[in-house]
């Protein structure tokens, strides 16, 4: 990603010959400087997929004027579009129950500035994590999950998300079934993570379970949040080999570290606009 202000252009349409010269056109006739360029035609569904990034200082307008004017050569095309302006940083509300490696890695990584975002707040169905959180200078909101005050505590979190203007939510090992509401609601906007053995290891101690079957791969997938649990859009995978001499303990530490690089590069390329979704799947410009 350019470190100089720029717009991110991002669009799919149904492929068709004259695509890309219309959007590099559009962009060369105002003088604009393309930093990076990248598309994808999938010949299967016959949709063509663009990013690209637009050096800000180029143009002679700002992003609403690139709004108002880019609108006709999207609709001839039949485009589904969208423009980002780098200088406004995500706004990113983190989800965590009682494991902590990926909160302590996405916390690590901002603080260094690794990942470039705003944490307006963690939220958790738990307490355990406050003094941490706060230390951070990160406003923390217990929120109680039950049975009988699920729906209730939905709510909440969704009034707490939209009260803080969030752009994404991270699910850093929240160990709630969200409801179709917030599904829907916020429908591309929700990020999980979860090791790869599903859906063989369901439940509990799935690490456990993969010892005693003697598993030789282990994984972690990142994916959009959907009403069908755990069959979201996937944006990112990885696996580690292991072996006949890794104990339940080795694969539970393997896991969260492949855990903490995944939800790390899929928040990245979602929060970079390198995510483009196409019914259940995406295309990812990496």
């Amino acid at each position: 990603m350019s470190s100089a202000r720029h717009y991110t252009l991002t669009l799919s349409c149904p492929d068709r010959v004259g695509i890309v010269a219309a959007v590099s056109t559009f962009v060369a006739n105002h003088q604009g400087w393309i930093v990076e360029a990248q598309h994808h035609a999938d010949r299967v569904a016959e949709r063509f997929f663009m990013r690209q990034e637009i050096l800000a200082e180029s143009l002679p307008f700002g992003i609403e004027a690139f709004r108002e004017q880019f609108a006709p050569i999207a609709e001839s095309f039949q485009m589904e579009w969208n423009i980002t302006d780098s200088v406004q940083k995500k706004r990113v509300v983190i989800l965590v129950s009682k494991l902590e490696h990926c909160l302590y890695d996405l916390l690590s990584r901002w603080q260094s500035s690794e990942l470039d975002v705003e944490i307006p707040c963690v939220i958790s169905n738990h307490d355990v994590f406050r003094k941490f959180v706060e230390w951070h200078e990160i406003p923390f909101h217990y929120v109680p999950v039950t049975p009988t005050t699920k729906a209730d505590a939905f709510d909440k979190v969704m009034h707490l998300f939209d009260n803080v203007k969030g752009d994404v939510m991270i699910l850093a090992r929240y160990m709630q079934v969200l409801s179709p509401e917030m599904c829907d609601r916020y429908s591309g906007r929700i990020i999980n993570i979860h090791h790869s053995f599903l859906p063989s290891f369901v439940g509990a101690k799935p690490y456990h379970q993969a010892y005693e079957r003697g598993v030789k791969l282990t994984g972690a997938t990142c994916h959009y949040v959907t009403a069908d649990l755990d069959a979201g859009p996937i944006i990112e995978q990885d696996v580690i080999r292991i072996d006949h001499s890794d104990s339940v303990d080795d694969l539970v530490r393997y896991g969260k570290d492949i855990e903490k690089a995944v939800l790390a590069r899929g928040l990245r390329y979602h929060v970079e606009d390198r995510v483009l979704v196409h019914g259940n799947k995406t295309v990812v410009f990496r």
